[in-house]
Protein backbone atom coordinates (compact mmCIF):
# COMPACT_ATOMS: atom_id res chain seq x y z
CA UNK A 1 0.00 0.00 0.00
CA UNK A 2 2.84 2.30 0.90
CA UNK A 3 2.98 5.75 2.03
CA UNK A 4 -0.35 7.47 2.18
CA UNK A 5 -1.20 10.70 1.87
CA UNK A 6 -2.43 11.26 5.22
CA UNK A 7 0.59 9.72 6.99
CA UNK A 8 2.72 12.43 4.88
CA UNK A 9 0.59 15.03 6.52
CA UNK A 10 1.26 13.42 9.82
CA UNK A 11 5.46 13.78 8.93
CA UNK A 12 5.22 17.27 8.15
CA UNK A 13 3.96 18.11 11.57
CA UNK A 14 6.79 16.27 12.75
CA UNK A 15 4.52 13.47 14.62
CA UNK A 16 5.10 10.46 12.05
CA UNK A 17 4.33 6.83 13.13
CA UNK A 18 6.99 3.98 12.88
CA UNK A 19 6.91 0.42 12.19
CA UNK A 20 7.48 -2.40 14.82
CA UNK A 21 8.68 -5.78 15.23
CA UNK A 22 8.62 -6.80 18.22
CA UNK A 23 9.56 -10.42 19.08
CA UNK A 24 6.94 -12.27 22.07
CA UNK A 25 8.87 -14.68 24.36
CA UNK A 26 8.15 -18.04 24.36
CA UNK A 27 7.29 -17.84 27.87
CA UNK A 28 4.67 -15.69 27.66
CA UNK A 29 2.09 -18.22 29.13
CA UNK A 30 -1.32 -18.29 30.97
CA UNK A 31 -1.42 -15.10 32.87
CA UNK A 32 1.93 -14.23 32.82
CA UNK A 33 3.19 -11.07 31.27
CA UNK A 34 5.60 -11.46 28.49
CA UNK A 35 8.05 -9.13 27.00
CA UNK A 36 7.72 -8.61 23.38
CA UNK A 37 10.47 -6.58 21.14
CA UNK A 38 10.38 -5.00 17.96
CA UNK A 39 12.78 -6.12 15.15
CA UNK A 40 14.01 -5.00 12.33
CA UNK A 41 15.62 -7.87 10.85
CA UNK A 42 15.08 -10.82 8.68
CA UNK A 43 12.97 -13.42 9.66
CA UNK A 44 14.84 -16.44 12.03
CA UNK A 45 13.96 -19.30 14.39
CA UNK A 46 16.57 -18.88 16.46
CA UNK A 47 15.93 -17.95 20.40
CA UNK A 48 18.08 -16.12 22.82
CA UNK A 49 19.21 -16.85 25.86
CA UNK A 50 19.18 -14.60 28.85
CA UNK A 51 22.16 -12.09 29.31
CA UNK A 52 22.44 -13.05 33.05
CA UNK A 53 21.12 -15.50 35.92
CA UNK A 54 18.51 -13.09 36.84
CA UNK A 55 17.20 -12.78 33.31
CA UNK A 56 13.50 -11.70 32.97
CA UNK A 57 12.33 -15.36 30.79
CA UNK A 58 9.35 -13.83 30.17
CA UNK A 59 10.22 -11.24 27.89
CA UNK A 60 11.24 -10.34 23.85
CA UNK A 61 13.18 -8.09 21.99
CA UNK A 62 13.27 -6.43 18.94
CA UNK A 63 16.24 -5.90 16.70
CA UNK A 64 17.87 -3.17 13.95
CA UNK A 65 21.08 -2.05 12.61
CA UNK A 66 23.14 -3.37 9.53
CA UNK A 67 24.11 -6.65 11.19
CA UNK A 68 20.14 -7.60 11.33
CA UNK A 69 20.12 -10.95 10.20
CA UNK A 70 22.68 -11.73 12.83
CA UNK A 71 21.23 -10.19 15.55
CA UNK A 72 17.54 -11.23 14.88
CA UNK A 73 19.04 -14.79 15.25
CA UNK A 74 20.17 -14.23 18.62
CA UNK A 75 17.76 -12.08 20.22
CA UNK A 76 14.28 -13.20 18.75
CA UNK A 77 12.82 -14.92 22.03
CA UNK A 78 10.64 -16.54 19.29
CA UNK A 79 6.84 -16.53 19.26
CA UNK A 80 4.63 -17.95 21.29
CA UNK A 81 4.20 -21.45 20.79
CA UNK A 82 0.87 -22.51 19.85
CA UNK A 83 0.69 -24.44 23.13
CA UNK A 84 1.16 -21.23 24.93
CA UNK A 85 -1.30 -19.10 22.61
CA UNK A 86 -3.89 -21.52 24.44
CA UNK A 87 -2.82 -21.18 27.49
CA UNK A 88 -3.33 -17.43 27.35
CA UNK A 89 -6.25 -17.41 25.40
CA UNK A 90 -7.82 -19.97 27.53
CA UNK A 91 -7.16 -17.59 30.81
CA UNK A 92 -8.22 -14.52 28.57
CA UNK A 93 -11.66 -16.51 27.70
CA UNK A 94 -11.80 -17.15 31.53
CA UNK A 95 -11.53 -13.73 32.52
CA UNK A 96 -13.83 -12.57 29.96
CA UNK A 97 -17.14 -14.90 31.30
CA UNK A 98 -15.84 -14.12 34.89
CA UNK A 99 -15.94 -10.16 34.68
CA UNK A 100 -18.81 -8.42 36.10
CA UNK A 101 -18.89 -6.36 33.07
CA UNK A 102 -19.41 -9.61 30.49
CA UNK A 103 -23.01 -8.68 30.14
CA UNK A 104 -22.02 -5.08 28.89
CA UNK A 105 -21.91 -4.59 24.69
CA UNK A 106 -18.04 -3.87 25.14
CA UNK A 107 -17.69 -7.93 25.62
CA UNK A 108 -19.59 -11.08 24.02
CA UNK A 109 -19.38 -13.97 25.78
CA UNK A 110 -16.99 -16.83 24.86
CA UNK A 111 -15.02 -14.77 22.29
CA UNK A 112 -12.12 -12.59 23.00
CA UNK A 113 -12.27 -10.66 20.34
CA UNK A 114 -15.45 -9.21 20.53
CA UNK A 115 -17.86 -6.80 18.60
CA UNK A 116 -17.01 -3.34 17.35
CA UNK A 117 -18.57 -0.76 19.58
CA UNK A 118 -18.52 2.44 20.51
CA UNK A 119 -17.41 3.25 23.82
CA UNK A 120 -16.21 6.70 25.52
CA UNK A 121 -12.75 7.47 25.33
CA UNK A 122 -10.19 5.52 28.00
CA UNK A 123 -7.71 7.60 29.18
CA UNK A 124 -4.52 5.82 30.09
CA UNK A 125 -2.15 7.77 32.09
CA UNK A 126 1.39 7.39 31.02
CA UNK A 127 4.76 7.60 33.58
CA UNK A 128 7.70 8.19 31.20
CA UNK A 129 11.40 7.31 32.76
CA UNK A 130 13.95 8.56 31.00
CA UNK A 131 16.84 6.56 31.42
CA UNK A 132 20.31 8.51 31.39
CA UNK A 133 24.14 7.78 31.44
CA UNK A 134 24.70 11.51 31.75
CA UNK A 135 23.02 14.82 31.04
CA UNK A 136 24.14 14.72 26.93
CA UNK A 137 21.62 13.76 24.74
CA UNK A 138 24.49 10.58 23.55
CA UNK A 139 23.82 9.63 27.34
CA UNK A 140 20.12 9.89 26.63
CA UNK A 141 19.03 13.22 27.58
CA UNK A 142 16.31 13.10 24.78
CA UNK A 143 14.06 16.26 25.25
CA UNK A 144 10.90 16.76 26.38
CA UNK A 145 9.72 17.68 22.72
CA UNK A 146 10.27 13.95 21.82
CA UNK A 147 8.53 12.74 24.27
CA UNK A 148 5.60 15.16 23.51
CA UNK A 149 5.71 13.89 20.09
CA UNK A 150 5.53 10.31 21.24
CA UNK A 151 2.26 11.22 23.15
CA UNK A 152 0.40 12.61 20.29
CA UNK A 153 1.92 9.84 18.05
CA UNK A 154 0.08 7.30 20.49
CA UNK A 155 -3.44 9.45 20.73
CA UNK A 156 -3.47 9.73 16.36
CA UNK A 157 -2.45 6.06 15.89
CA UNK A 158 -4.81 4.71 18.85
CA UNK A 159 -7.35 7.07 17.60
CA UNK A 160 -7.49 5.50 14.23
CA UNK A 161 -6.42 9.44 12.73
CA UNK A 162 -4.09 7.68 10.74
CA UNK A 163 -6.02 5.64 8.71
CA UNK A 164 -7.14 2.63 10.91
CA UNK A 165 -9.69 1.72 13.21
CA UNK A 166 -10.07 3.87 16.12
CA UNK A 167 -9.42 1.96 19.61
CA UNK A 168 -11.49 4.46 22.08
CA UNK A 169 -7.90 4.87 24.04
CA UNK A 170 -6.38 7.87 24.86
CA UNK A 171 -3.24 8.70 26.56
CA UNK A 172 -2.32 11.57 28.97
CA UNK A 173 0.92 12.35 29.80
CA UNK A 174 1.05 12.52 33.39
CA UNK A 175 5.18 12.98 34.26
CA UNK A 176 7.95 12.66 32.79
CA UNK A 177 10.80 11.07 35.06
CA UNK A 178 14.88 11.56 34.14
CA UNK A 179 17.16 9.07 36.25
CA UNK A 180 20.76 9.17 35.75
CA UNK A 181 22.22 6.07 36.46
CA UNK A 182 24.86 4.32 34.52
CA UNK A 183 24.40 1.16 35.87
CA UNK A 184 21.45 1.10 34.28
CA UNK A 185 22.46 2.52 31.10
CA UNK A 186 22.20 1.38 28.09
CA UNK A 187 18.62 -0.71 29.38
CA UNK A 188 19.88 -4.84 28.96
CA UNK A 189 16.45 -6.41 28.17
CA UNK A 190 16.07 -9.68 30.59
CA UNK A 191 18.89 -8.35 33.22
CA UNK A 192 18.71 -8.15 36.82
CA UNK A 193 19.38 -4.71 35.91
CA UNK A 194 16.30 -4.00 34.08
CA UNK A 195 14.27 -5.65 37.17
CA UNK A 196 15.84 -3.52 39.33
CA UNK A 197 15.43 -0.33 37.33
CA UNK A 198 11.64 -1.37 36.70
CA UNK A 199 11.48 -2.52 40.73
CA UNK A 200 12.57 1.01 41.53
CA UNK A 201 11.15 2.89 39.42
CA UNK A 202 7.77 2.08 38.39
CA UNK A 203 4.68 4.12 39.38
CA UNK A 204 0.74 3.20 39.56
CA UNK A 205 -1.65 0.50 39.13
CA UNK A 206 -2.20 -2.00 36.27
CA UNK A 207 -3.91 0.77 34.62
CA UNK A 208 -0.82 3.75 34.25
CA UNK A 209 1.49 3.00 31.46
CA UNK A 210 5.29 3.07 32.27
CA UNK A 211 7.19 3.60 29.93
CA UNK A 212 11.14 3.71 29.92
CA UNK A 213 13.40 5.09 27.52
CA UNK A 214 17.23 5.27 26.69
CA UNK A 215 19.86 3.50 25.36
CA UNK A 216 19.08 -0.87 24.35
CA UNK A 217 21.51 -3.13 24.13
CA UNK A 218 22.17 -5.33 21.07
CA UNK A 219 20.71 -3.14 18.69
CA UNK A 220 17.21 -3.36 19.69
CA UNK A 221 14.14 -1.44 19.17
CA UNK A 222 11.89 -2.24 22.28
CA UNK A 223 10.20 -4.86 24.54
CA UNK A 224 6.99 -4.65 26.46
CA UNK A 225 4.93 -6.86 28.90
CA UNK A 226 1.65 -8.28 28.14
CA UNK A 227 -1.34 -7.75 30.93
CA UNK A 228 -2.42 -10.28 33.62
CA UNK A 229 -4.52 -10.63 36.60
CA UNK A 230 -1.79 -9.46 39.25
CA UNK A 231 0.32 -6.53 39.17
CA UNK A 232 4.00 -7.40 38.46
CA UNK A 233 6.79 -4.70 38.80
CA UNK A 234 7.83 -5.51 35.24
CA UNK A 235 5.13 -3.90 33.91
CA UNK A 236 5.36 -1.86 31.13
CA UNK A 237 7.61 -1.17 27.82
CA UNK A 238 10.87 -0.15 26.90
CA UNK A 239 11.61 1.76 23.78
CA UNK A 240 14.65 3.22 22.13
CA UNK A 241 15.03 7.01 22.92
CA UNK A 242 15.99 7.49 19.29
CA UNK A 243 13.19 5.82 17.87
CA UNK A 244 10.84 9.13 18.82
CA UNK A 245 9.50 11.08 16.56
CA UNK A 246 10.20 14.68 16.08
CA UNK A 247 14.65 14.26 16.31
CA UNK A 248 15.00 10.46 16.95
CA UNK A 249 18.17 9.45 14.89
CA UNK A 250 16.99 5.58 14.15
CA UNK A 251 16.82 5.82 10.70
CA UNK A 252 13.36 4.36 9.01
CA UNK A 253 12.48 3.43 13.03
CA UNK A 254 12.08 7.38 14.81
CA UNK A 255 8.05 8.58 13.92
CA UNK A 256 7.03 7.03 16.67
CA UNK A 257 5.31 3.79 16.20
CA UNK A 258 8.13 1.30 18.10
CA UNK A 259 5.94 2.77 21.11
CA UNK A 260 2.52 2.05 19.22
CA UNK A 261 3.41 -1.52 18.62
CA UNK A 262 5.06 -2.52 22.17
CA UNK A 263 1.86 -0.56 23.50
CA UNK A 264 -0.50 -2.86 21.55
CA UNK A 265 1.21 -5.52 22.94
CA UNK A 266 0.96 -3.97 26.81
CA UNK A 267 -2.82 -4.00 25.34
CA UNK A 268 -2.62 -7.83 24.27
CA UNK A 269 -2.16 -8.07 20.75
CA UNK A 270 0.03 -10.53 19.34
CA UNK A 271 1.95 -10.03 16.11
CA UNK A 272 0.08 -10.18 13.19
CA UNK A 273 2.31 -13.21 11.74
CA UNK A 274 1.58 -15.11 15.15
CA UNK A 275 1.22 -18.70 14.33
CA UNK A 276 1.84 -18.25 10.16
CA UNK A 277 -0.38 -19.56 8.10
CA UNK A 278 -2.36 -22.18 10.51
CA UNK A 279 -3.94 -21.92 13.44
CA UNK A 280 -5.54 -18.67 14.99
CA UNK A 281 -2.86 -17.10 14.24
CA UNK A 282 -3.07 -13.68 16.31
CA UNK A 283 -6.47 -14.31 17.38
CA UNK A 284 -8.09 -11.22 14.93
CA UNK A 285 -9.98 -12.58 12.42
CA UNK A 286 -9.90 -9.69 10.08
CA UNK A 287 -6.21 -9.51 10.43
CA UNK A 288 -5.06 -11.54 7.26
CA UNK A 289 -2.62 -14.41 7.77
CA UNK A 290 1.02 -13.98 7.23
CA UNK A 291 3.46 -16.52 7.22
CA UNK A 292 6.55 -14.99 8.40
CA UNK A 293 7.23 -11.39 9.92
CA UNK A 294 7.14 -8.31 7.05
CA UNK A 295 10.32 -6.19 6.56
CA UNK A 296 10.39 -2.83 4.81
CA UNK A 297 7.28 -2.41 2.80
CA UNK A 298 7.05 -5.13 0.70
CA UNK A 299 4.11 -4.10 -0.80
CA UNK A 300 1.72 -6.71 -2.44
CA UNK A 301 2.92 -9.36 -0.28
CA UNK A 302 1.06 -12.31 0.17
CA UNK A 303 2.63 -15.37 1.69
CA UNK A 304 -0.33 -17.75 3.20
CA UNK A 305 -3.08 -19.19 0.65
CA UNK A 306 -5.89 -18.57 3.13
CA UNK A 307 -7.90 -14.50 1.60
CA UNK A 308 -6.33 -11.49 1.83
CA UNK A 309 -2.45 -10.42 1.84
CA UNK A 310 -0.16 -9.55 4.33
CA UNK A 311 -1.13 -7.35 6.67
CA UNK A 312 2.43 -4.94 5.84
CA UNK A 313 0.41 -1.54 7.10
CA UNK A 314 -0.24 -3.31 10.48
CA UNK A 315 1.32 -1.49 13.74
CA UNK A 316 1.92 -4.94 14.64
CA UNK A 317 4.26 -6.35 11.80
CA UNK A 318 7.63 -5.34 11.37
CA UNK A 319 7.93 -3.18 8.73
CA UNK A 320 9.79 0.39 8.71
CA UNK A 321 7.35 3.23 10.47
CA UNK A 322 6.34 4.87 7.08
CA UNK A 323 4.92 1.62 5.93
CA UNK A 324 2.38 0.99 9.21
CA UNK A 325 -0.39 3.25 10.19
CA UNK A 326 -3.29 0.81 11.05
CA UNK A 327 -4.88 -1.42 13.76
CA UNK A 328 -8.19 -3.34 12.53
CA UNK A 329 -11.61 -3.59 14.39
CA UNK A 330 -10.76 -6.97 15.68
CA UNK A 331 -7.62 -5.30 17.39
CA UNK A 332 -9.51 -2.56 18.55
CA UNK A 333 -12.18 -4.72 20.36
CA UNK A 334 -9.44 -7.23 21.55
CA UNK A 335 -7.72 -4.32 23.28
CA UNK A 336 -10.99 -2.77 24.83
CA UNK A 337 -11.79 -6.72 26.26
CA UNK A 338 -8.21 -7.23 27.39
CA UNK A 339 -8.65 -3.82 28.81
CA UNK A 340 -11.76 -4.58 30.57
CA UNK A 341 -10.37 -7.69 32.50
CA UNK A 342 -6.99 -7.04 32.99
CA UNK A 343 -6.33 -3.25 33.56
CA UNK A 344 -9.59 -1.17 34.43
CA UNK A 345 -8.97 -1.57 37.77
CA UNK A 346 -6.49 0.92 38.94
Amino acid sequence: MGLRPNLLTRRAAGVASTTFALLLSTAAVGVVPAASAYSAAPDSTSCAEPTDAHADVHSDARVRGGAAKAAHKRHDPNELTAKQVQEREADFAAALRNSTLRSKSSLRTGSTEGQTVALAPISIPVVVHVIQRDSTRAGGNIPDSMINSQISVLNQAYSGATGGAATGFTFQLQKINRVTNASWYPIVQGSSAERSMKTSLRTGGKNTLNMYLGELSDDLLGWATFPKRTLDVMDGVVVLGESLPSGGTATNYNLGDTGTHEVGHWLNLYHTFQGGCSGSGDGVSDTPAEREPAYQCPTGRDTCTAAGKDPITNFMDYTYDSCMYQFTAGQASRMVNAWTVYRAAA
